[in-house]
């Protein structure tokens, strides 16, 4: 395999959607950055949903974006916690993988608190080519060709070799 074969990890979104602002936003922010390290940003509504009770533009949830060290390393925690179990459906066309974790106190040092509840959280893993910059970078953009991005059965491959997954 050539080195712009390589696939690896360009980042891990994780998400936590709490569907209402106030005080179970801010709870969620807390355990995102205890769990992460990493400050969340705030997601807002799309659209309004009268039956939820959701306007456009509220603040309804927070993610954070996690690269490098960062990534590796909670990516190895949240595997553990799904017992490195994942469904084909899990793996999208593109490579991506997705898949939720139920219960924030399933992470380390993270332990029930009546006063916070239980949340739960959604981890997104982006796979990619070395070299897939040139479809995002600003001077001279060119078009990935269609052998340089990763599909669904490389994906599955790279999460079973390098990080012990069963699919």
């Amino acid at each position: 395999m050539t080195a712009m074969k390589d696939i690896y990890i360009d980042k891990v979104v994780v998400h936590m959607g709490v569907g209402e602002s106030g005080e179970r936003l801010v709870k969620a922010e807390d355990l995102v950055k205890q769990i992460t390290g990493q400050k969340p940003v705030r997601t807002i509504a799309k659209r309004t949903q009268p039956a939820f009770g959701i306007r456009k533009g509220a603040p309804i949830g927070c993610k954070v974006t996690l690269r490098r060290e960062n990534a590796e390393k909670f990516i190895t925690t949240a595997l553990d916690i799904i017992e490195r179990r994942l469904a084909p459906s899990q793996f999208d066309r593109t490579g991506n993988v997705s898949f939720g974790i139920e219960e924030h106190t399933d992470f380390p040092g993270m332990s029930y608190d009546p006063t916070i509840g239980i949340y739960g959280m959604d981890v997104n893993v982006v796979l990619e080519y070395k070299g897939a910059r040139i479809a995002r970078r600003s001077v001279e953009r060119r078009k990935l060709p269609a052998d340089q991005k990763v599909n669904k059965e490389e994906a599955i491959a790279f999460m079973c070799e390098n990080y012990r997954v069963e699919v």
